[in-house]
């Protein structure tokens, strides 16, 4: 604490010892600086080495605000492709998952009518339907004593 104040009073009584000259000398060379920064600051930004090599590659320096701007529609449309492409590929996806699933509705769909026709195979058997009919004495139907006749009708 007491290093600083010391400091400050120093620096007061410097400011105080400055001739009316020396603030004058001061001030002209704030301003050749000034005009000298002017000078060298500019809104263009460097043009770019002819050299290409990995530093200024990975530097950032390939990028620059003119090559941006002059190549902006080319990003564009790359960055418009790529959207593209994502939401193509999310919808073919989509489109696989629901096709997995139909195909195993397909496989249970085929499944349940092999399981019905082979059922309906064995009730409509002839041994099945005799033992209906004889469980069933009501029944007028029964079994032939003969064979079938043939009819030949001549042309």
């Amino acid at each position: 604490m007491a290093d600083e104040h010391r400091q400050e009073e120093q620096i007061q009584e410097e400011n105080a010892s400055v001739s009316p000259d020396t603030e004058i000398q001061g001030e002209h060379d704030l301003k050749d600086a000034l005009k000298k920064i002017k000078e060298s600051a500019s809104e263009e930004d460097p043009k770019p080495s002819s050299q290409l090599n990995l530093r200024t590659i990975l530097g950032g320096d390939l990028l620059t605000s003119e090559m941006v701007r002059s190549q902006i529609w080319l990003f564009v449309l790359i960055v418009a492709f790529s959207i593209v492409y994502v939401a193509f590929r999310y919808q073919c996806q989509q489109d696989m998952l629901t096709i997995d699933k139909m195909e195993q509705q397909l496989k249970d769909a085929k499944f349940r009518a092999l399981s019905s026709s082979s059922r309906l195979t064995e009730k409509c058997r002839e041994s099945h339907v005799l033992e209906i009919l004889k469980q069933n004495n009501d029944s007028l139907l029964h079994q032939a004593d003969q064979p079938p006749y043939i009819i030949e009708v001549p042309e």
